[in-house]
């Protein structure tokens, strides 16, 4: 593996539904838990590759206001049973939630805090997307800012306001399930990042996928120097 890594690594972990279907299963809530159960797979990957800041997109704001209900309440069963556990288990990742919890049911937004709490000491940081909504994200940094009393409202100022670990800016996206686009994820955080798009579904990527993704990052450095 390549020395140049990158600092701060963004995922989405798309293709849940369609592993599912593809899988014979009835519901797409199975893919869901496969998905969910991977992202422990995906902090010993960064733990592995010594990546100390991670971003995942989990949930979006309009996720939850229009997939079916059935769906949308499985998804809140996870944040409130299983992810908040995953990180506290981890014993390395602090979590950091970025979106509006007002949209989950209180004890999946109690799960989340309690475990943002529980683990708010810890070496690495992970952001999770949760109720997220890119313009909402920017503007409640600019309400921070303001909050907290900055006498200018420069791009210096919205970063630090932002929610999530102390490193801001992503360095790498990679999206799987061969889709090519962004989804609205993290927009002002990822300006300058690297886009790796894998084809598989996200239950189906493996470390061999995550390291590709990282050799093909240090690649574009390199290149990026050498012109």
């Amino acid at each position: 593996m390549s020395h140049t890594l990158p600092t701060h690594v963004g995922v989405v972990m798309d293709g849940n539904r369609r592993w599912a279907k593809k899988a014979g299963f009835a519901s797409p809530g199975a893919g869901h838990d496969v998905g969910a159960a991977h992202v422990e797979d995906l902090l010993e990957w960064c733990t592995r590759w010594r990546i100390d800041h991670l971003t995942s997109y989990v949930l979006s704001a309009d996720n939850i206001r229009k997939r079916p209900k059935s769906q949308v309440e499985h998804l809140f069963g996870i944040l409130t049973e299983k992810l908040p556990r995953t990180v506290v288990r981890s014993g390395r990742w602090a979590l950091h939630v970025s979106g509006d919890l007002s949209l989950l049911p209180d004890d999946a937004a109690d799960a989340l805090r309690g475990a943002e709490r529980e683990t708010a000491d810890r070496p690495a940081h992970l952001t999770m997307a949760i109720g997220y909504d890119p313009h909402g994200d920017i503007v409640e940094g600019i309400r921070r800012a303001l909050a907290a009393g900055a006498t200018e409202i420069d791009e210096q100022a919205i970063t630090a306001a932002l929610p999530g670990g102390p490193v801001k800016e992503i360095d790498l996206v990679i999206r799987t399930s061969g889709e090519q686009r962004l989804s609205g994820f993290f927009p002002w955080q990822t300006a300058h990042a690297e886009i790796v798009v894998s084809e598989k579904l996200w239950p189906d990527f493996t470390a061999a996928d995550f390291a590709n993704a990282l050799e093909l990052y240090a690649a574009r450095q390199v290149g990026d120097v050498a012109g």
